[in-house]
């Protein structure tokens, strides 16, 4: 299948999360075998207009980031590459409107990836224009459909695909068991992580010792809190871990805690629980978290740190584990097969109108 992936950025000039989900699914069709074209603003060196990289063939729709320029030559390129189906992201929104023009005179249908549950970049009417035309949009999470819906995407077209695992590695990985506990999250303006930490206060009568990986603007605000807590010398921060680092953590460890204020999607919680960890969210408004442990075995939702601390304590009791294959479905290859499924959908639905 021909995909044109529609985003002026990349992770080479706006590393963030929308956009590294974008690279991830472009990266795993192109790995099976897809042949995938990302339409983006120049990032690479010289004048060479295209150019191929692990798999992925990039083409500079113009020499730097810039929203309305992107937007008028879109339609050029878009129409050059000649893809069966268009694969955009919705920030800014423009350029998904763009797209499917231009998709609609190559008679090709749109899918939209919906990554934020409050977006920026553009206006509401952008967004409900946007989310209307495309022939599919597709949510991280139910948090975030119910907002894509919202914005006038219907009921039929709008569909979650979460993100994915490398189970492979889950199973094979060793376990580092230096921790009891282990909080895992960008250290941000949402990480909130000093829930947890107040719940660490509550149990420093007990043995336990605990793990912070991320990092951040709010780590130093985190070391400090915990050093006025006095339990310090039982918290690591142990920064940013690569997946190969992170999973032994977390194999090792007993109880995953998720605090974070704003998540389209829990992927370091997803990764926990696949590893056999006890998931306790503590519940917030503009998080998916919850979804992820809803009426699961060893998941539990909170709604302050002293029930943080108490379902800590509860949770000792449950055996431990290293692997949860019950989360065998959230595997690379098994993701990216809906995103086919969703692409052929698409294409089949767009061949009857």
């Amino acid at each position: 299948m021909r995909v044109a992936v529609v985003s002026m950025d990349t992770v080479a000039t706006r590393d963030a999360p929308a956009v590294r989900r974008t690279r991830r699914v472009a990266a795993g069709l192109a790995a099976a075998g897809h042949d995938v074209h990302w339409l983006c603003a120049q990032w690479w060196g010289g004048e060479i207009e295209h150019f191929e990289q692990d798999g992925i063939e990039y083409h500079a729709v113009t020499e730097r980031p810039s929203s309305g320029r992107f937007r008028s030559k879109l339609p050029f390129v878009l129409r050059r590459v000649d893809p069966d189906v268009v694969h955009a992201v919705s920030v800014p929104p423009g350029h998904a409107t763009t797209a499917k023009t231009t998709a609609a005179m190559l008679r090709v249908p749109v899918v939209l990836d919906w990554w934020e549950r409050d977006p920026d970049r553009g206006s509401g009417r952008q967004y409900r224009k946007a989310a209307t035309r495309a022939d599919r949009v597709i949510a991280p999470s139910e948090t975030v459909r119910t907002a894509v819906r919202e914005h006038g995407a219907s009921d039929v077209n709008a569909r979650v695909i979460p993100e994915s695992i490398d189970m492979d590695l889950v199973r094979s990985a060793d376990a580092d068991d230096r921790f009891d506990m282990v909080w895992g999250r960008d250290l941000d303006g949402d990480a909130n992580v000093g829930e947890f930490l107040l719940a660490l206060a509550e149990l420093r009568d007990r043995d336990w010792t605990a793990a912070i990986v991320g990092d951040g603007p709010a780590r130093d605000d985190a070391e400090r809190m915990a050093a006025d807590l006095r339990i310090d010398d039982r918290v690591r921060f142990l920064g940013d871990l690569d997946e190969a680092a992170f999973v032994p953590v977390l194999k090792g460890s007993h109880v995953f805690a998720q605090t974070a204020t704003y998540e389209p999607f829990a992927t370091g919680l997803l990764w926990a629980l696949a590893c056999g960890c006890v998931g306790i969210v503590e519940y917030q408004a503009g998080s998916s978290a919850h979804e992820l442990v809803e009426g699961l075995d060893r998941g539990r939702l909170v709604t302050s740190p002293q029930e943080l601390a108490d379902e800590i304590v509860a949770c000792g009791s449950l055996p431990e584990w290293e692997t949860n294959d019950g989360f065998a479905g959230f595997d690379h290859d098994e993701v990216r097969s809906e995103w086919v499924e969703c692409y052929e959908d698409a294409i089949e639905g767009h061949g009857w109108l």
